[in-house]
């Protein structure tokens, strides 16, 4: 059993914080990479070690949009006091909260219902490979004809439903959890910025959940706390410049700008697993 290295760690921090965020799909690059790595992606510590590196971006996360935690926070405490029909009604950030916690529901419960199938058959490069190239249909459907008429705090319960339950998508390596947010957003008639700034939000339940549930799996034989510190900060500060970049990206162009990577990425995936060169498990 290949152990999870320095290096291994920085590498790994990298291609979290690079595509935690981006529509390509986080999972899948960190399985493509654990094989490249020659590590076994299959193995319940290396499991762990990506998911609890995704504490980096979602410090990330809090740290670019710490006032809007904050404002989000003090209205939901605000707001479930007395009178919360009639924050609910007034108070903008307040019904926010409440569809972040609505639109997080779902991957809760599905990604506990589904772990076994996620880090069992799903865990394969062939899914990947595939997820990558046929999710990349799904983006140009999305960007078609974008109506983009609701900002965040103009979507209701039923379209941030739909949006968190197409998160759950997502567990499937290579379809990507902001892609499928921000597809769904956009088909929902959400502007760019709003679907985007909406999957940041539903990231940090997401993330951190998985992060939390996979410390029971940390095998110090494959992976060390060192280790996961560093493949964590190092994740956390690619993070922090990717959102930046990607609010600047999504405010004047389409998603769609990273199909062909996508697909490209898809087929070369293939083209090694074909050629023997990377093992599916």
């Amino acid at each position: 059993m290949s152990s999870v290295g320095y290096l291994d760690a920085i590498i790994l921090g990298v291609v979290e914080g690079l595509t935690e965020f981006l529509p390509v799909s986080s999972t899948g690059h960190l399985t493509v990479a654990e094989g490249l790595l020659g590590l076994k992606i299959d193995d319940p510590a290396v499991t762990s070690f990506t998911a609890i590196i995704q504490f980096g971006a979602i410090v990330a996360t809090f740290l670019y949009f710490r006032e809007d935690f904050v404002r989000l926070a003090m209205a939901w405490l605000r707001g479930i006091g007395p009178g919360r029909g009639r924050h609910m009604a007034i108070d903008p950030d307040y019904r926010f909260a409440w569809m972040v916690i609505l639109g997080s529901t779902p991957i809760v419960i599905v990604g506990l219902a589904a772990k076994d199938l996620v880090d069992g058959p799903l865990r394969s490069l062939w899914v990947v490979a595939f997820a990558l190239v046929l999710w990349s249909g799904v983006i140009w459907w999305a960007e078609r004809n974008p109506a983009q008429k609701y900002s965040e705090t103009e979507l209701g319960p039923r379209q941030v439903l739909i949006i968190g339950l197409m998160q759950c998508v997502a567990l499937i390596p290579g379809v990507s959890r902001s892609g499928a947010t921000i597809s769904a957003g956009l088909m929902l008639g959400a502007t760019r910025i709003a679907a985007t700034r909406l999957s940041f939000f539903l990231a940090v339940p997401a993330l951190t959940g998985a992060g939390i549930y996979s410390l029971k799996d940390v095998d110090t034989s494959v992976v060390g706390w060192g280790q996961l510190a560093v493949g964590t900060f190092v994740s956390f500060v690619v993070a922090y410049f990717v959102i930046a970049w990607l609010l600047k990206l999504v405010a004047g162009h389409s998603i769609g700008l990273f199909n062909p990577y996508r697909i490209g990425a898809g087929l070369v995936v293939m083209g090694l697993l074909v050629t023997n060169v990377l093992s599916p498990t």
